[in-house]
């Protein structure tokens, strides 16, 4: 960070305004997703002087002035009027500065809006970014991004940069958090991290979802190009990346966005309407233009500046309905009388085409509770064109019955079934995420009922049934190893210690391979077909995934008896091959199982017109597929290990980056 000192003897009003007459129009009407290129601080050279150029959106400030380390220099009004301009010779990048905004309610320090840089917490000057550009290497992952099949399977691993690893306490930096996150993640098989949101935030209690800087990298990791370090290494290792961001509302302190030029600007002016109580935060107003311009520009500059593969939007219901979490006469009805704000639908519409038109490829997930149709149908249909709805019904039903014992399961059989019926309502994404493992909720494995074995079965069980169910996957920090306390922020994650942890590990491992190697189980919502859903009195499930030509069948038992002797239906003869066995001994089970294979006959059952009579474990799922299926892989069967394990997880937290998944090639 350097002293932001004018050169002695220049004169920063000797310059012309410098932004052009109309530049703002596009603010103004709220179609203008490249602001970033216009508000901030900006490295310049003009009439043969270098310096930076400062521009700011402050319509109803009285005078404004930008504060260097031993002055403060009075900024100029465009020639469109809200905003506020200065060139100033001398200064380069890495200069710090603020503004100081005078309005009728006095004067108050504000950080810039556009600052793409803040200094280290608890700070909040902006530092002048540099103009050169980063020397990016992944052009061939972009290339392949764009080409990328909206089918292919998606894995996400979601994590907390300032808890997933530390040193002594402190947090590393994103380049060092790079490489643990590969040696971590990639041999567990996922497609694509998903980091909390990373923007600059000022309580690291918020994990982040209160935001101050929308377009700062927080510098608890570093600076901008060391997030950007961190992407391409990660691109360079074939991990995708997804970013939270959070739209709907923001961080309350005063040097940042909140009443900035001394009265609300991006917040509603209605507390009905501008403020989340429960949360503590404001909520951006979306009856303003420059909202929109504002927020699509950020959007439009990570994907541009880092190379982002994604973006999960937080809360959408909250921007959705004026009345989300308000009770009676705490919220303001539309002008129809209602509770949907149209003007946020038409925010969503606009990011989510913005997007499709300019980072093929990038993909927008919606974090929505709500049950709006058309979440992920097109615009064109009146949909909100996003990619995939995180499925918070899914998620619910499921944690509500595996947490049961497994003797009331039969009284609530349902509860997987339902989640089922509205599979191929929208584009989903199955998450068990970091809100699951917080707030006296219990780590996921704490939440399963029994003793210690059968806590670690119903979890194996619960992700079978995860990577089995039509929809994208997500899995927080943690739950790859059955991590027993719940995630606190301050903390880094624990190893995995213990013979438990490292075969959920390899359970977590060996799901993603046979659903990256499974064509029948990338299918869609459309792709699920009951055999079997009435079996309460046993808590057996017997379900088919179909796509195109492939097949596979998909078996699980609540209980922890096992069944033996269960016919189960399927649709051709011959030998079909136990694809996974979570009873596995690899995975901590008791290997019970089919010994790797079953041979159907025409005996119908089920509605199909073969079946075969299997043994189904304690606790356990059984992936079956027919034994000409391609690939020829089997994971975690209970054969006697013939096959050869080409990596396994026996190294605590899996310390060394490899390449490979825990398979068990069958030799045919």
């Amino acid at each position: 960070m350097r002293r932001a000192t004018p050169t002695s003897g220049s004169d920063p009003y000797a310059f012309e305004l410098l932004v052009p007459a109309g530049a703002l129009q596009g603010q103004a009407r709220g179609v203008a997703s490249d602001l970033h290129g216009l508000y901030g601080a900006f490295e310049e050279r003009h009439d043969g002087i270098d310096g930076l150029r400062f521009t700011v959106w402050a319509p109803r400030a009285q005078a404004l002035a930008l504060v260097l380390d031993n002055t403060q220099l009075p900024m100029r009004p465009t020639r469109d009027a809200g905003a506020w301009e200065l060139f100033v010779p001398g200064l380069s990048a890495g200069s710090a500065y603020r503004y100081a905004v005078v309005s009728s309610t006095g004067r108050v320090l504000k950080t810039d809006p556009y600052a793409r840089q803040l200094e280290p917490r608890p700070g909040w000057r902006a530092i002048a970014p540099a103009s050169r550009a980063y020397p990016w290497t992944d052009a061939a992952w972009i290339d392949a991004r764009a080409a990328r099949d909206a089918r292919q399977p998606t894995a996400v691993y979601e994590l907390h940069l300032g808890s997933f690893a530390q040193r002594e306490g402190a947090p590393l930096d994103y380049r060092e958090l790079a490489e643990r996150i590969i040696a971590h993640v990639v041999p567990l098989g996922f497609t694509h991290v998903e980091l909390l949101p990373v923007m600059e935030h000022p309580h690291s209690a918020s994990w982040g979802y209160q935001v101050s800087s929308y377009f700062a990298p927080t510098a608890r990791h570093g600076t901008p190009d060391d997030l950007r370090a961190f992407v391409d290494r990660l691109h360079a290792a074939g991990l995708g990346v997804i970013l939270d961001w959070v739209p709907g509302h923001f961080a309350t302190d005063p040097e940042a966005l909140a009443r900035f030029d001394g009265a609300p600007l991006y917040e509603h002016p209605d507390p009905r309407r501008g403020e989340h109580r429960r949360w503590g935060a404001l909520a951006f107003d979306f009856e303003r233009p420059e909202v929109h311009a504002f927020l699509l520009s950020s959007a439009r500059y990570w994907l541009e500046q880092f190379h982002i593969d994604g973006l999960r939007v937080d809360a959408v219901a909250s921007m959705l309905y004026l009345d989300y979490q308000r009770e009676p006469g705490e919220w303001l009805a539309a002008a129809d009388g209602g509770n949907l704000n149209h003007r946020a639908v038409e925010f969503l519409q606009a990011l989510t085409q913005l997007v499709q038109a300019r980072f093929a490829g990038v993909m927008l997930h919606a974090e929505d509770s709500s049950i709006r149709p058309g979440t992920t149908a097109p615009v064109a249909d009146g949909g909100l064109g996003f990619d995939a709805k995180w499925s918070l019904g899914w998620m619910h039903d499921s944690l509500g019955y595996f947490a049961l014992d497994p003797l009331f399961r039969r009284h609530h059989h349902d509860a997987l079934v339902h989640a089922t019926r509205y599979a191929a309502s929208e584009r989903y994404l199955l998450p068990l995420s970091h809100d699951e493992v917080v707030h006296r909720k219990g780590s996921l494995v704490g939440r399963m009922p029994g003793d210690p074995w059968q806590r670690h079965a119903n979890l194996r069980l619960l992700y079978a049934w995860q990577w089995t169910h039509p929809g994208a996957k997500l899995l927080f920090m943690g739950g790859e190893f059955a991590q027993a306390s719940e995630w606190d922020h301050r903390r880094a994650l624990p190893d995995a210690a213990d013979d438990a942890g490292r075969s959920v590990a390899r359970l977590v491992g060996d799901l993603n391979a046979l659903y990256r190697h499974t064509p029948a189980l990338q299918g869609d919502g459309g792709s699920l077909a009951w055999l079997d859903a009435d079996d309460r009195l046993r808590s057996i499930y017997a379900f088919e995934r179909r796509l195109g030509e492939a097949v596979a069948i998909v078996l699980l038992n609540a209980t922890p008896v096992p069944r033996h002797g269960v016919r189960v239906g399927l649709p051709s003869g011959g030998r079909w091959r136990e694809q996974l066995n979570t009873d596995a001994t690899r995975y901590g089970g008791s290997n019970v199982g089919n010994r790797g294979e079953v041979v159907a006959a025409r005996d119908p059952a089920m509605g199909r017109p073969y079946s075969a009579s299997l043994v189904l474990p304690p606790l356990a799922a059984l992936i079956g597929v027919p034994s000409f299926s391609l690939p020829k892989v089997t994971v975690g069967n209970t054969m006697n290990h013939r096959g050869l394990l080409l990596q396994s997880f026996d190294s605590g937290r899996f310390p060394d980056p490899v390449i490979g998944i825990g398979l068990h090639v069958i030799n045919q």
